[in-house]
């Protein structure tokens, strides 16, 4: 689908931001401990990464 590779683009970088948060969420808590901000600031981000991949499927 050739007007379809923005959004597909779109949604795998947001993939690998989640994914490069999560890793960041948890270097710092084994290092420095649990911050419940950083862990709720990244299933924020998750919610909206999956939001991303089912509306790019939808359409």
């Amino acid at each position: 689908m050739p007007g379809s590779t923005n959004g597909s683009n779109a949604t795998k970088t947001m993939g690998v931001v989640t994914v490069g948060g999560l890793v960041l969420v948890t270097a710092y808590t084994v290092a420095l401990g649990s911050n419940g901000w950083l862990w709720f600031g990244w299933v924020v981000l998750g919610l909206i990464t999956v939001g991303m991949v089912v509306t790019t499927k939808s359409t």
